[in-house]
């Protein structure tokens, strides 16, 4: 959904550093600069990263694919569970009450340590950025009650130190909702979910278990075992608007 809307591609080393040179140069890859053990070790290094992430979602407009989902989510009842961060689909009009974000959000903090569980909006983060070596300037924001460095309220990888906050009882609502559907009538679309961190994938493979209604829209891994579903090896944009220009109404 958000390489439809012009973010970039993290999926392998070659296209996270397409868009992020210098950490070619470092030799670190995605999922090694996103480890919450830099904001201790190199606070400016991590974020430098998470700063320059913040303000690309933050002037990011989703893509028309998410206006379609909301046309349809006025005719039934709809429900959000995503591994995006990045807080398009409440820009794009969807209530937060409706959406799941099970890593998290960089639109919200906590403390590193963390020296208590609350989380709190960064609405008034502006990280400055030396984009030529990615390293954040400070000052860096910091934990309102023990000084300490924030980071974003994002689940990465090896975090023993992530806060679900709030997205803990979002995910406890989001299970509650499914109990309370008619699983045989449940259809779920899967949108751009991989295998490499497969949260959503089985997640969604779960909730389709009863209704054999799953339909996986991924350019790279559409394939759905044991053929309980449809498999459409497409963007998510192009899909969205293809099949709602032939629905009914």
């Amino acid at each position: 959904m958000g390489v439809d809307s012009g973010l970039p591609d993290f999926r392998g080393p070659e296209g996270f550093w397409r868009a992020y040179p210098p950490y070619r140069r470092l030799g670190l890859r995605f999922e090694e600069i996103a480890d919450p053990e830099h904001f201790d070790a190199d606070p400016e290094l991590a974020w430098g990263f998470y700063g320059h992430r913040l303000a690309l979602y933050r002037r990011t407009v989703p893509h028309a694919g998410f206006a379609v989902l909301r046309r349809w989510a006025d005719r039934r009842p709809v429900r959000v569970f995503t591994s995006n961060v990045d807080g398009a689909f409440q820009a794009a009009g969807f209530a937060d009450d409706v959406v799941t974000e099970c890593h998290g959000a960089i639109g919200m903090l906590q403390c590193t340590r963390p020296c208590h569980d609350g989380t709190w909006p960064a609405d008034d983060v502006d990280v400055v950025i030396d984009e030529d070596t990615m390293r954040a300037r400070p000052p860096l924001p910091a934990c309102p009650r023990c000084g300490r460095v924030t980071r974003p309220n994002i689940l990465m990888f090896g975090d023993g130190a992530w806060v679900p906050g709030h997205h803990g009882e979002k995910a406890a609502e989001h299970r509650a909702w499914l109990r309370a559907q008619d699983a045989s009538r449940l259809v779920v679309l899967e949108l751009g979910a991989g295998t490499a961190v497969p949260t959503v994938r089985r997640h969604a493979e779960l909730a389709s278990a009863a209704s054999g209604a799953l339909v996986r829209i991924n350019v790279r891994e559409p394939d759905i075992r044991h053929g309980r579903g449809i498999a459409l090896a497409a963007g998510a944009r192009a899909t969205l608007e293809a099949v709602d220009a032939v629905l009914p109404g």
